[in-house]
């Protein structure tokens, strides 16, 4: 389980943003979205680093959470 903090995802739109963009690099991945800790945990074969890519390249910034 891979998890990301992505700060500037505020709402039900940017959630399901983020989600399609995950699963556009990974269409079996399960991506988990918690808007109230604005947290994706995502289960996937794919790396890491380009999870984030995806996420980047729709519009956030997110980062590994520790």
């Amino acid at each position: 389980m891979i998890r990301f903090e992505v700060p500037d995802m505020t709402c039900g739109h940017c959630a399901g943003t983020v989600e399609k963009a995950i699963k556009a690099v990974d269409p079996n991945a399960s991506a988990n979205v918690d808007l109230s800790t604005k947290t994706v945990s995502v289960e996937s074969a794919i790396a890491p680093e380009i999870i984030s890519a995806s996420i980047a390249d729709a519009g956030y910034t997110p980062s590994l959470a520790k």
